[in-house]
Parts: structure tokens; C-alpha cells; sequence
């Protein structure tokens, strides 16, 4: 940037930014979406909903999570930047706190789909905006920052939720909402204040990233979801492994992420892609075994295939389209939302139907396997073909 520049737009020289941007990924996915799921089995087990409603409400914030990401940007163009965060931040807060209070099956519904569009926005304009926020040179690591906020989030539920369930399922959302209401008056100063602007052109071979990319986001849903359900209400575990279950799930994010990038910079992207996608294939193999050991593993698998792809797609948006990689990341961002929205309501049909998490974890296994095979296609030839 020139001497023109705005002071208030000129790179930081340090990852201030990220780890504002770390904070909103942390509280609108890893919080927002994530606490969901250790709180699924516990909101069956009080009576607050039954078991296809509760599939209903995860595929609702996967809806609203598709709403926000294709809005958020548009926000962020007429608000700015920092207003569209707070914007997505205070969803978050408003959300949680919503859900303490209970007043049947729709009025959750609701609620989740605001968490939903707050993960959406949040998730959509935190990357892009600490790009352009820091130095050329510390942008790989601030993605990373970024990216792990998500990762620290599930971590975060996984303790936070069974440390207070015993005092009610209300006093738990409440808290939520407070953690995310702390932390947002306290990175509010760090918001990054990058311009957001428009889409432009990106390479025709980038349509194999997008389209493979979001079949995986697909074949996420049964663990994003149903996991620790799966774990309670289908192997007969307790409420408090499937909390341990989630933990682990949320230690694989944070690992999957670290090694993420690195392996991106080392191996390739377009390799490390498919390596992850590999392990996502493994980790819903080892979810259609019921024993602890198998589901401890799965968790892991699942955690470090879901969060560390997302760093991955990224690096190899910038392989792919160099300057235009902002917009590749904008296109496979929507296209795992729109998949995920898409099978969060397929899969909740189906287990309203069966009653049975098996098909919902079999028919996730299938979008993994598609998606591995998808990212062999030689995306130069398709591109030339096209």
C-alpha cells in the first residue's frame, strides 16, 4: 500500500487482526454451530425436543449458516467491515440467549438458524478481511490463527458444556451467550477494517476444488450433527462420553489445522487436499463401529479432516488463482454451505424416517468417498474441456 493509504487501512504489523478474526471463527462456528452437538442428546433427554427435531434444528443452522455466508459479504460492503462482524457477533450473543428460554420445538428452530447466519457471516468475512489486514508475509500463518479459532471453540464446548449442564440446560445457553458476549467487547478494537469488495473472474479448474470441497462439507454433516447423539442415544454411551467424544473431536480440529497448512506448504495443496479428504473417509468408516475405542478415534479423524480442509481449500484456492484466490475461496465457501444445508435437511429426513444413525453415517461415508474421488479429476483438462 502507498503513502495514501489510510492509516486505519494499512497492514498490521502483527496478528492483531487474526487473532480478532480467530475470535469471531471461535464464537460463531466453534461455539454457535459446535456446542450443539454435545447439547443434542441432553435437549432429548429433558424433553425440550425429540430426536428428528433435534436433526431439524442442526440442519437449520447449516441453513442459516449458507444465508449468512452469501449475505455477510454484501453486509460487510454496505456496513464496513467491523460493523458487519458486530452484526454477526451480536446474532451469536442474541442466539444463545434465546435458547435458554424454551418455548417449543419452533421457537428453537429459530434460534438456530440465527446461530446459524451469525457462524455464516462471521466464518465469511474473518478470513478475507485479516488477509488484507496483515503483512504479505504473515499471511499464511494469520489464515491459521483464523482457522483455529474454530477448532478452540469446539475444545471450549466440549469442556464448558458438561462443567454446567448440571445446573439446567437454560443456564447453559446463557452461559454461551455470556462467553461470546465477553469476547466481543474485548476484540471489538481489533476488528480488521479491509474493504470488502466484489467477486471477480477465477479460473475455470477451480471449479473441481469448489465442487469437491463442498461434497466433503456433505459428508461433515453426520459428525457436525449427530456425533455425540450417535454415541448416547444409538451405542448406549453416557451423556458425559459423549462429551469427552467431542473433545477429542475438537483436539483433532486443532491438530488437523496446525499441520494443515504446513502440509499444504510442503507436499502441495492439491496433495494435502486429498490426504484430508482420506482421512475424513476413515474417520466415518470408524464411526459405524460402536465400541468407545472406534468412536474415540473417529472423533479424532473427524476433527482433523473438517477444520484442518478449510486452511487447505484456502491454500489451494491461492495455487489456483494467485491475486483471485479471495474470490475461489468465496465460491467453495458458498458451495460447502449450500451441500451442507442441503444434506442437513436430507439426513434429518432420513432419520426422521429410520430412526436409525447408521444410514445417516453410511450416506456420509458415500459424500466422503465421492469427494476424495472427485479431487483426482485433472482440474487443467476439465478446465480445457469446458
Amino acid at each position: 500500500m502507498d503513502s495514501s493509504t489510510p492509516p486505519s487501512l494499512r497492514p498490521s504489523p502483527g496478528l492483531r487482526p487474526a487473532f480478532a478474526g480467530a475470535a469471531a471463527t471461535f464464537s460463531g462456528i466453534g461455539l454457535s454451530r459446535f456446542a450443539y452437538v454435545p447439547l443434542f442428546p441432553a435437549m432429548v433427554s429433558a424433553d425440550w425436543i425429540t430426536g428428528p427435531e433435534g436433526a431439524f434444528l442442526g440442519a437449520l443452522n447449516l441453513a442459516g449458516y449458507l444465508g449468512g455466508v452469501v449475505g455477510g459479504r454484501g453486509l460487510g460492503r454496505r456496513l464496513g467491515t467491523p460493523a458487519a462482524l458486530d452484526l454477526g457477533m451480536a446474532l451469536a450473543v442474541l442466539g444463545f440467549a434465546a435458547c435458554a428460554v424454551n418455548l417449543g420445538s419452533y421457537w428453537l428452530a429459530g434460534c438456530r438458524l440465527v446461530s446459524g447466519v451469525a457462524g455464516g457471516i462471521l466464518m465469511g468475512l474473518a478470513g478475507p478481511a485479516v488477509q488484507g489486514a496483515v503483512d504479505s508475509h504473515l499471511r499464511g500463518l494469520a489464515g491459521g490463527v483464523v482457522v483455529s479459532g474454530v477448532a478452540i471453540g469446539i475444545i471450549t464446548a466440549s469442556l464448558a458444556v458438561p462443567a454446567v449442564l448440571p445446573l439446567g440446560l437454560s443456564a447453559t445457553w446463557l452461559v454461551l451467550s455470556a462467553i461470546v458476549a465477553v469476547l466481543w467487547l474485548v476484540v471489538r478494537p481489533a476488528w480488521p477494517r479491509t474493504p470488502i469488495t466484489a467477486p471477480t473472474g477465477t479460473p475455470a479448474r477451480s471449479a473441481v476444488l469448489e465442487i469437491s470441497y463442498g461434497i466433503s462439507g456433505a459428508g461433515l454433516v453426520p459428525h457436525m450433527v449427530y456425533f455425540a447423539d450417535l454415541a448416547v442415544r444409538g451405542n448406549g454411551h453416557s451423556v458425559g462420553f459423549g462429551s469427552v467424544l467431542w473433545l477429542v473431536f475438537g483436539a483433532g480440529a486443532l491438530t488437523g489445522t496446525l499441520v494443515g497448512g504446513r502440509s499444504a506448504d510442503r507436499l502441495g495443496a492439491l496433495l494435502a487436499l486429498r490426504l484430508w479428504f482420506a482421512a475424513q473417509v476413515v474417520a466415518l468408516t470408524l464411526s459405524l463401529f460402536g465400541h468407545p475405542v472406534m468412536l474415540l478415534l473417529s472423533g479424532f479423524a473427524g476433527g482433523f479432516s473438517a477444520v484442518g480442509l478449510a486452511a487447505i481449500a484456502l491454500a489451494r484456492a491461492r495455487e489456483l488463482a494467485g491475486a483471485a484466490a479471495g474470490a475461489v475461496w468465496v465460491r467453495a465457501t458458498a458451495a460447502f454451505a449450500v451441500a451442507q444445508a442441503g444434506a442437513g435437511f436430507a439426513l434429518a429426513a432420513l432419520f426422521g424416517q429410520t430412526g436409525s444413525h447408521l444410514y445417516v453415517f453410511v450416506a456420509g461415508l458415500a459424500l466422503s468417498v465421492a469427494a476424495l474421488l472427485i479431487s483426482f479429476i485433472n482440474a487443467d483438462r476439465a478446465a480445457a474441456e469446458a
